[in-house]
């Protein structure tokens, strides 16, 4: 039986959200942002859940969110890193013995079970996989005094969103991969993906409405969607 292990990353800061507290942990329709993420998966298919906070963050989460809400799905809380990458890497260390891991970020809890059970779909036929939408405005390639100096053609173009989906040994592979470089260019994991192994990320329709909470007008969308 193929194991299916969900990384959920929750050690961010949030400092565009200017607020003293981190935005997975801010109200939403009366829940914290991180509950809605680990509800998602506790009620999909995946076998277990890999939490990565903050270190001064991982007692309140297993007291307030996973006891409080019986997310008996959640393995292990772990310590996440200073940066995003570090936190991907230290879910994956704790998530050893699964076949797949399916990593989101917390700041997404408008995630559906659908788009969990399609990712997990895809990951196991083509190895690595992403939701996303198509872009909807025109985008502009901007030099450093924001000038417009190119015009992508905008049907090539996507918004990759999360969750991202890979067997687990080959982006564990990439990871250490990546650390022996020291490259810290990086801001998702298909891209540790495709420049350590040269392996292609199949992106599959997502939802506009799996946004990501980066401002305070995103709670109110996110509510919105939520209500729904």
């Amino acid at each position: 039986m193929e194991k299916f292990t969900a990384i959920v990353l929750a050690a961010g800061k949030g400092s565009r959200m200017h607020s003293d507290v981190a935005k997975q942990f801010l109200e939403l329709c009366g829940r914290s942002v991180l509950y809605y993420s680990l509800m998602a998966f506790e009620e999909s298919s995946v076998d277990d859940i890999i939490l990565v906070t903050g270190a001064e963050d991982i007692a309140y989460c297993k007291k307030e969110i996973i006891t409080k809400y019986h997310f008996n799905k959640v393995r292990a809380v772990v310590e996440g890193g200073a940066e995003r990458y570090w936190s991907v890497k230290n879910g994956l260390q704790a998530a050893h013995g699964a076949d797949y891991v399916l990593i989101h970020d917390a700041a997404r809890p408008c995630l559906t079970r659908e788009l969990i059970e399609r990712s997990i779909i895809e990951v196991v036929r083509s190895g690595a996989c992403t939701v996303g939408v198509p872009v909807k405005d025109t985008i502009k390639v901007v030099d450093s005094q924001q000038y417009g100096i190119g015009t992508p053609d905008r049907s090539t173009l996507w918004q990759i969103q999360t969750p991202q989906s890979f067997r687990y040994q080959e982006i564990i592979s990439a990871y250490e991969k990546m650390e022996q470089s020291g490259d810290t260019d990086i801001t998702d994991d298909t891209m540790i993906i495709e420049r350590y192994l040269g392996k292609k990320t199949k992106v599959i329709l997502g939802d506009y409405s799996n946004l990501k909470i980066t401002t305070p007008e995103d709670l109110a969308v996110a509510e919105i969607f939520l209500g729904k």
